[in-house]
């Protein structure tokens, strides 16, 4: 599905400060996970987690920058170029599931959630304040067990998610987690879940120009993000030096998160 399709925006949802969604018609199948490249005519194209993965797709903006602030001002009725969805997705495991988002994280985990049995999955969403906090009541739609974070105690525990994962993870068992969010917070999930035993996998956001591997500019330590990724099993995250401390910017330089 590299080929470039066109969509037309069906709705528009505002979902928290700064966040919009956008849902589309696609015939594509798409994966838990996996990613778009979205293109917004006269502007550029960019990498977009799939929120929705039904008939209707969506994706989940953060307006930050010329792009995400174009692909939030738009209209149902607008059209889009869609490319994908690339990438590996979220394997879906038996047992207990805990999922865990920071950030724009959630947009990109609900799907998964909403493809377990809701008695078997937990979600925690974490945010920087409540007025952050994303996609609250689609989380209690498929989870009989929702928490919330926020790093000034405006909503819920008072923290970050990781410190609501590891009570969770001392008060429960769970055979597999399931994260996306900012790299720092990821690489804090993935030295907790190792201390609890359990295995995870986390959705990486990396610098992409193409998302079809041919580029590089989104390698960490060798892998192709866009390719072998974007979610990766913790047994291939131990491996990856890079993992938490540095990225690449748009010229291709190694520079610090």
């Amino acid at each position: 599905m590299n080929k470039m399709r066109i969509a037309t925006i069906t709705s528009v949802t505002k979902e928290a400060a700064g966040i919009t969604t956008l849902r589309f018609r696609d015939d594509a199948e798409v994966k838990p996970g996996q990613f778009y490249m979205i293109w917004i005519p006269h502007i550029d194209e960019v990498p977009m987690s799939a929120s929705y993965t039904s008939a209707e797709k969506g994706i989940t903006i953060k307006d930050v920058g010329e792009a995400t602030h174009a692909l939030s001002s738009l209209k149902v009725h607008d059209r889009i170029g869609v490319r994908g969805p690339f990438g590996n997705g979220f394997m879906i495991s038996q047992g207990r599931v805990l999922i865990a988002g920071g950030g724009t994280g959630m947009a990109s985990l609900l799907p998964a959630a909403e493809a377990i049995d809701p008695g078997r999955v937990d979600v925690l969403i974490g945010a920087k304040t409540s007025s952050e906090i994303l996609l609250l009541e689609r989380a209690k739609k498929v989870s009989n067990e929702v928490h919330v974070s926020t790093d000034d105690g405006s909503m819920g525990k008072k923290g970050t998610v990781v410190e609501l994962v590891q009570e969770h993870l001392e008060a429960k068992r769970y055979d597999m987690v399931l994260g996306c969010g900012p790299e720092r917070m990821l690489s804090a999930l993935l030295k907790v879940c190792d201390k609890a035993s359990v295995e995870c996998q986390l959705s990486l956001e990396r610098y992409m120009k193409c998302g079809a591997g041919l580029c590089g500019s989104c390698v960490i330590d060798g892998v192709r993000v866009c390719k072998e990724g974007p979610v990766f099993s913790s047994a291939e995250l131990r491996k990856m030096k890079e993992f938490g401390s540095s990225k690449r910017d748009e010229c291709g330089r190694s520079v610090r998160l």
